[in-house]
């Protein structure tokens, strides 16, 4: 069995036993998460000249043209750049080998009236109260990330296609909490932190430290005014019940598509020492 170990700062964790993968993969030909009201991501042969890139069709070899949008199809990770002028890209960042995670289930609460947008239906949100549950008994919240898994919490959170009343969203306190206690990489089972209808990503600003002006035309849009510009926000993991909350080991793997936002295979390694 391997055995995998974190010696930092003079202190050591260590983890046997295979990954746990918490990513959702992008399926062209079955169920699929999607967001926003996109339309399902796709793949189709390739064709160039009388080459077609399917050996059911004589080709061959399978070479596949892709279309997806990272922000609402499956497991991605994104950065600051999903929401300034400049074109930041998110693979230069987690490039540390292991970090150092804390799982914890959330209870969300229902709103009746998001306070923020005048709406008059139900949406589920996700308060400090809650977080600050879910982390008590979790002992010394020391950590680079944190994986927050919603309940209720079922496998059909991979394939379904969410909208406003279904997401869960970060009330502005609560993601004052994520930042309070240093949380540089935040790993949610939901496909956006905001509210679908919050146009200014308000809780998305908070997490990067991105100033809330008068109104949207005055929010900061700079690099140079985000006071966290190095954190990620990983949407759309899935973490089955039978992993227990806890401390973990994370691997944080990015693919390399130079854009704010990339599919991702967050893994995590249960840590028995």
């Amino acid at each position: 069995m391997s055995r995998i170990e974190l010696h930092r700062g003079g202190e050591a964790w260590a983890s046997e036993g295979p990954a746990i993968d918490i990513s959702i993969p992008l399926r062209f030909d079955g169920p699929q998460p999607s967001f926003f009201g996109a339309r399902p991501a796709s793949s189709h042969a390739m064709h160039a000249g009388n080459f077609i890139g399917d050996t059911r069709l004589s080709g061959s070899c399978n070479a596949e043209r892709m279309e997806f949008i990272p922000h609402c199809h499956a497991t991605h990770t994104e950065c600051v750049g999903h929401l300034t002028l400049e074109r930041v890209r998110v693979n230069p960042l987690a490039t540390e080998p292991l970090l150092l995670a804390m799982l914890v289930t959330v209870e969300t609460e229902t709103e009746t009236r998001p306070k923020r947008f005048g709406g008059n239906e139900p949406a589920r949100i996700i308060t400090s109260r809650a977080l600050e549950d879910a982390a008590a008994g979790t002992g010394a919240f020391d950590t680079d990330a944190l994986v927050i898994r919603t309940s209720p919490n079922g496998p059909e959170k991979c394939g379904r296609h969410w909208n406003r009343t279904e997401s869960p969203y970060f009330s502005i306190e609560a993601m004052e909490w994520v930042v309070g206690h240093g949380i540089r990489h935040l790993l949610v089972d939901t496909p956006s932190v905001d509210w679908l209808e919050d146009e200014r990503l308000m809780a998305h600003r908070t997490f990067w430290g991105l100033p809330l002006g008068a109104g949207a035309a005055d929010d900061a849009r700079s690099v140079a005014d985000a006071t966290r510009p190095e954190a990620t926000i990983t949407e759309l993991v899935y973490v089955p019940d039978d992993v227990t909350d806890g401390r973990y080991l994370l691997d944080l793997q990015i693919a390399p598509i130079a854009s704010d936002a990339a599919p991702s295979r967050p893994l995590l390694y249960r840590i028995v020492a």
